[in-house]
C-alpha cells in the first residue's frame, strides 16, 4: 500500500474575469441597455462585429506539484489571492481543475466554510447520518460514532433541531466533529476554526493531531502563524498560485513573514513645520529586527529594536529620551527613558535605539509615543502613534488562544500546585 495521501501533478486552475468597456454594469438595467444596444447595432451595421465585453484569463493556481504522505499535517499559508481557498476546493473535489492530475488515496472530509456540506432544513442528527453516508460510512458505522460526535460538538439540547437556527459557533462545531470522527483518511480544513471559541480551538487542535497520529493526513489553511507552527509537520507558502516555499513550519512561517508581510518600512517622519523652533527634535524613528532592517511585523521569539533620530538645534543640559509602547487600546504597556549624558553641539545628530527582549510582548498590534524632555521641566519634542508595529505568535504555548485578547505580554510567572494528598493516607 503507498505511503503517499495525495498526488497533484501540473495542476492549474484558471477563470475567465469579464471586463466591461463602460464602468461598472452589475445592475439589471445596465444588462438590458446594453443587449438593447448590441441588437440595435447588430440592425444597424450587420457587418460589423459587436464589441463584447473583453475576457481576461485569470490562473488562480499555475504548474502545481506535489506529494503529500500518510499521517502528514501540511499547513498552507500565503496572503490573500494566492490560491489556498481554490486548492482546498479542488482537493474536495467541489470544484474541477484547469489542467494538471490529483490522486486521493482515501475519503476526504472538508471543513471550508461554516454551513458547507449540511442541510439548512435538516436536524443536526439527520445531518450528522447525511454527511456520514456522503463519506460512503455505512448507518452502523455512523452509530458506533454518534455519541462521541455530539459530546464532541457540545449539542445534545439542539441535536434535533433543525441546523439553520444553529449559531456560527454550533455550526462549526458540529462540522468539524462530524468530519474529524467520522475516519476520514484525508481532512481539509480552511479558516473556518477561527469561528469557534478559544477552548474549542484547543481541542479541534488536539483532535488534529490525534488524527495525525492514526496516520490520517491533515491540511490546514490558516493565516494564524501559531496555529499552524503548533499543529502541522510541514508547511507550503503559496504565492500566485504557485508554491514557491516548502519545509518545516517554522522555515516556511519565517519566510513569509519575512519577504511577504514584512516588506513594509515602518519609517515615522516629522509632519509640523516648527521643528526649527525646537532645541532638539525628532527627526524620524523605525522599528527595526536583529539585521537592521525596517519591518512592520516581528515574531514573538526575536527582539524588536527601536531606533530614533534627533536633531540638535540647541544644547541644554538634563535631556531625556523616552519611549512609551502603546497597544491597540491606546493603553500603555510600558515606558522607557534615557538621559543624553554627553555634551551635542548644534547640528549634531543624536541616534537612540532601544531594545524590546524576546519572548516579552503577547501577539498583538502596537505603536509608540516618543518624546524628547527635560524630567520635571517641560517636553521638548513628542511624537504620538508612530513606528506602528505587530507581533505574531510562531507557536508560543498560547497560540490556541491566537487572535484573543489574552493581555499584552508573557509573564514568566512560577507555578506551585500543592502535591495530590489521598483522603486513605
Amino acid at each position: 500500500m503507498s505511503d503517499v495521501a495525495i498526488c497533484v501533478e501540473n495542476l492549474g486552475k484558471k477563470y475567465l474575469l469579464s471586463h466591461q468597456q463602460e464602468g461598472d454594469r452589475y445592475a439589471l438595467r445596465y444588462a438590458i441597455a446594453n443587449g438593447v444596444k448590441r441588437w440595435g447595432k447588430r440592425l444597424l451595421h450587420p457587418r460589423q462585429g459587436v464589441t463584447r465585453p473583453e475576457l481576461e484569463e485569470f490562473w488562480a493556481l499555475q504548474d502545481l506539484s506535489f506529494e503529500i504522505k500518510r499521517g502528514d499535517r501540511v499547513g498552507i499559508i500565503g496572503r490573500n489571492g494566492a490560491g489556498k481557498s481554490t486548492l482546498l476546493k479542488i482537493l474536495s473535489r467541489i470544484t474541477e481543475p484547469t489542467t494538471g492530475r490529483i490522486t486521493l488515496n482515501g475519503r476526504v472530509a472538508s471543513l471550508l466554510e461554516v454551513g458547507t456540506g449540511f442541510h439548512p432544513e435538516l436536524t443536526g442528527r439527520e445531518n450528522i447520518y447525511l454527511n456520514g453516508s456522503i463519506l460512503g460510512m455505512s448507518r452502523q458505522e455512523i452509530n458506533r460514532k454518534f455519541d462521541e460526535i455530539v459530546a464532541f460538538a457540545e449539542i445534545e439540547k439542539f441535536l434535533d433541531t433543525p441546523v439553520k437556527r444553529y449559531s456560527s459557533g454550533m455550526y462549526v462545531r458540529l462540522a468539524f466533529a462530524v468530519a474529524a470522527h467520522l475516519e476520514p483518511e484525508i481532512l481539509v480544513i480552511d479558516e473556518v476554526l477561527a469561528v469557534g471559541d478559544a477552548q474549542f480551538q484547543k481541542k479541534c487542535l488536539g483532535k488534529m493531531e490525534t488524527v495525525g497520529k492514526e496516520g490520517r493526513t491533515v491540511i490546514f489553511v490558516s493565516h494564524q502563524m501559531g496555529m499552524v507552527n503548533q499543529l502541522c509537520s510541514k508547511a507550503f507558502l503559496l504565492n500566485q498560485g504557485q508554491i514557491i516555499v516548502r519545509g518545516t513550519p517554522a522555515t516556511v512561517i519565517q519566510q513569509y513573514l519575512g519577504d511577504f508581510v514584512s516588506n513594509t518600512v515602518n519609517h515615522a517622519t516629522r509632519s509640523d513645520h516648527n521643528y526649527q523652533t525646537k532645541e532638539i527634535y525628532i527627526d524620524h524613528a523605525e522599528t527595526v529586527n536583529s539585521k537592521g532592517i525596517a519591518i512592520t511585523e516581528f515574531m514573538h521569539n526575536e527582539p524588536i529594536f527601536l531606533t530614533i533620530h534627533c536633531q540638535v538645534n540647541q544644547w541644554l543640559n538634563h535631556i531625556t529620551i523616552s519611549a512609551a509602547l502603546k497597544d491597540r487600546q491606546n493603553r500603555k504597556i510600558f515606558t522607557t527613558e534615557s538621559e543624553l549624558s554627553q555634551q551635542y553641539r548644534t547640528n549634531d545628530k543624536v541616534t537612540a535605539c532601544i531594545k524590546i527582549p524576546a519572548n516579552l510582548l503577547a501577539p498583538n498590534p502596537y505603536f509608540f509615543e516618543i518624546a524628547v524632555h527635560i524630567r520635571g521641566v517641560k517636553i521638548i519634542d513628542l511624537l504620538d502613534e508612530v513606528c506602528s508595529f505587530r507581533v505574531n505568535d510562531l507557536g508560543s504555548e498560547l497560540a490556541h488562544y491566537e487572535g484573543l485578547d489574552y493581555g499584552c505580554i508573557f509573564a514568566p510567572c512560577e507555578w506551585i500546585i500543592n502535591p495530590l494528598v489521598s483522603q486513605n493516607q
